[in-house]
C-alpha cells in the first residue's frame, strides 16, 4: 500500500528497540489499513521503521532488505503467532510505502530525542517502507472514554519456566531461571544499576501471592520490563539504561484520580500503598482473564510441574523460606488467558539452546554444501501456512536429518519470540452505572475500567542469532556461578579459612 501527503510535524518519537524505531501520530491519523483478511479496517496510529548499523546503512541495502524484512514480520505475526496466541491478542498490521521526503524529514526531526545508546544504528530513510500498526498504548475499541484519559501498562514478562531439556549442560539451569541469572551480568556490565527482584516464574505461576510480589518488584525496579502510559505518553518506566522516570509516590499521584474518582484529594503514604495495591489488582485480573469467558475462576488451569515453576533465586521463594510465610496454593494459569497462551508457546523450546546449538551446526554444514536448500528449509521465511504446518508436525526422535534439525530450530525460534514479547493492557475508566459487558470490565473497590489485552514484539528471531544466543547463555551462567561462589566466600567466616591454611601447612610439613 502506498501513502501520500503526510506531514512530518504531525508525528513524534515513540520509542525504539535494537532492530526498529517507532513514531506515533500526535492525535489521530487517517491512514486506514486492513489488518485482517476479513476486511475489518482500523486507523494506523504508529509507524515502525527498520534500523540499520551506521556503517551498513546504504540505500541499496535498505531498498533490498526493508520490504522483505517487514513482510516477514507481518507474515510471521499473521500465519504463525496469531494462530498460536489467538486472534484477540495479535494485530499484524500492514506494510506501507511512504514518500521519501516525509521519511527523511521525520528522521531528522526525531534524531535529538533518541537515546544516545541507540544511536549506533540509523532509521531507514532510504526505502520509504514502514509497518503500519494501531497504537496499543491507547484504547482500541469504540467505547466512549470517560473524562480521564486511557491508561496502558506494558509488561515484558520474559521466560516463565525452568528449562527441562535432557540436553542441559549446566545443572544450575535446572534451579535458577535465565532472567534472574542474567540480572547479575547486566548490572556488572552497567546496563542497570540494581538487580531486580522480579522473577518471571512468579508472574506465570497463577498464584495470587506470587503474582503480587512479581508485579510489585517490577514497579520498584521496572528496567525495560514495565512501562505505564497515560493517553499514549510514557509516565513511568525506564528509558534504556537510565533510572526510571518517577518514584511510586509520583505514580500514585498520577493514578489516584483513577482509583479514587470521587475523592481526588487523598494523599500520603497510605494513598500510595492503596493505589499501588489497586493497580496490581487490576493488572493481575487482566493477565489471568479471558474475554471469551465470563467467569475467570471457573476455567481449567494450565499447570507447570513443580520443578519447572519455581526459581531458587526468586525473592518470593526466599521470603517464604526465611519467614515461614504461608502460601495459599492456587497455582496454575486459567486456560485462554494471555499468560497461559504465551507460556504454552514458550514451552515449544523443548531442547534448550544446549540442544539446539548442535542442530544449528548440522544445518550450517548442510547449507554450506547445498546453499539452495536454505530456501527449502525456510531459514529466512517465507512464514506461511507451510511453515506453520511444519512447525506443528513434531518428530520425537532425531533421525539425523537436516529436516529434523531445521524443524527443531524453528520451534526454538518461535518459542524465543514468545519469551521476548510484550503484553499491552489498555484501561479506559468508565462510570460504575454505565459499565458494559462484565467480561470486558475490571472493577476495583471504587472504580471500573473497560480493558483490552494485546501482544506485540512478535518478530521472527533471525536463524543466525542462535550462535550468539549460545555464547551469551554460557556467559550468563558462568558469571552467575562465579558471582554466587564469590558471595559465598565473602560470607564465610575468616577463621575457617585460617584453619584450612593451618591444616594444609601441617600436612605439607
Amino acid at each position: 500500500m502506498e501513502v501520500k501527503e503526510l506531514d512530518g510535524n504531525e508525528w513524534k518519537y515513540h520509542g525504539e528497540g535494537n532492530r526498529s524505531l517507532v513514531v506515533s501520530h500526535v492525535q489521530v491519523t487517517f491512514i486506514s489499513y486492513t489488518a485482517y483478511e476479513d476486511g475489518n479496517a482500523g486507523h494506523c496510529q504508529v509507524l515502525r521503521f527498520l534500523k540499520f548499523p551506521i556503517e551498513l546503512a546504504q540505500p541499496n541495502q535498505a531498498l533490498e532488505e526493508a520490504p522483505r524484512r517487514l513482510k516477514n514480520i507481518v507474515d510471521f505475526s499473521k500465519h504463525v503467532m496469531k494462530l498460536l496466541l489467538g486472534d484477540n491478542f495479535v494485530q499484524p498490521g500492514e506494510v506501507i510505502q511512504l514518500p521519501l521526503d516525509f521519511v527523511r524529514h521525520l528522521a531528522l526531526k526525531i534524531q535529538p530525542e533518541r537515546p544516545g545508546s541507540r544511536c549506533n544504528k540509523v532509521m531507514d530513510a532510504f526505502s520509504g517502507y514502514a509497518l503500519c500498526l494501531p497504537d496499543l498504548t491507547k484504547f482500541q475499541t469504540c467505547h466512549q472514554i470517560a473524562k480521564r484519559p486511557p491508561l496502558c501498562i506494558e509488561i515484558k514478562p520474559k521466560c516463565g519456566f525452568i528449562p527441562f531439556s535432557s540436553h542441559i549442560a549446566k545443572d544450575i539451569k535446572r534451579h535458577v531461571c535465565r532472567y534472574c541469572m542474567h540480572q547479575h551480568l547486566k548490572v556488572a556490565n552497567g546496563k542497570w544499576k540494581r538487580i531486580s527482584k522480579y522473577c518471571p516464574l512468579d508472574l506465570f505461576s497463577g498464584n495470587k501471592q506470587r503474582m503480587h510480589i512479581a508485579l510489585k518488584s517490577l514497579l520498584q525496579e521496572p528496567q525495560n520490563n514495565l512501562k505505564i502510559f497515560k493517553n499514549g505518553e510514557l509516565i513511568f518506566g525506564c528509558k534504556d539504561d537510565q533510572d526510571y522516570l518517577m518514584d511510586l509516590n509520583e505514580l500514585a499521584n498520577h493514578l489516584k484520580a483513577y482509583f479514587f474518582p470521587a475523592n481526588g484529594v487523598v494523599s500520603g503514604l497510605q494513598c500510595t500503598r492503596t493505589v499501588i495495591r489497586e493497580l496490581i489488582h487490576v493488572i493481575t485480573i487482566a493477565l489471568v482473564s479471558n474475554v471469551d469467558t465470563c467467569k475467570t475462576g471457573d476455567m481449567k488451569r494450565t499447570l507447570v510441574s513443580e520443578e519447572r515453576s519455581h526459581c531458587e533465586a526468586s525473592h518470593f521463594r526466599r521470603e517464604v523460606l526465611r519467614n515461614g510465610i504461608h502460601v495459599v496454593e492456587n497455582s496454575g494459569l486459567p486456560k485462554g488467558c494471555v499468560l497461559s497462551r504465551i507460556l504454552q508457546v514458550q514451552m515449544l523450546d523443548m531442547m534448550d539452546i544446549d540442544g539446539i546449538y548442535p542442530l544449528y551446526l548440522r544445518v550450517q554444514q548442510h547449507i554450506e554444501e547445498f546453499p539452495t536448500d536454505r530456501s527449502r528449509l525456510h531459514l529466512d521465511g517465507p512464514y506461511n501456512e507451510a511453515f506453520y504446518e511444519n512447525l506443528s508436525d513434531c518428530h520425537s526422535q532425531d533421525d539425523e536429518t537436516v529436516d529434523y534439525a531445521a524443524q527443531k530450530i524453528h520451534q526454538y525460534r518461535v518459542a524465543t519470540t514468545a519469551k521476548d514479547c510484550s503484553i499491552m493492557i489498555a484501561l479506559s475508566p468508565c462510570p460504575l452505572e454505565e459499565r458494559p459487558e462484565p467480561r470486558t470490565t475490571i472493577q476495583t473497590s471504587r472504580a471500573c475500567f473497560v480493558y483490552s489485552v494485546a501482544i506485540l514484539d512478535l518478530d521472527p528471531k533471525p536463524y543466525e542469532n542462535i550462535a550468539h544466543q549460545y555464547k551469551l547463555d554460557g556467559k550468563i551462567i558462568n558469571f552467575y556461578v562465579q558471582s554466587m561462589r564469590a558471595k559465598k566466600d565473602v560470607t564465610t567466616p575468616n577463621f575457617y579459612k585460617e584453619n584450612e591454611e593451618c591444616t594444609l601447612f601441617f600436612h605439607s610439613a
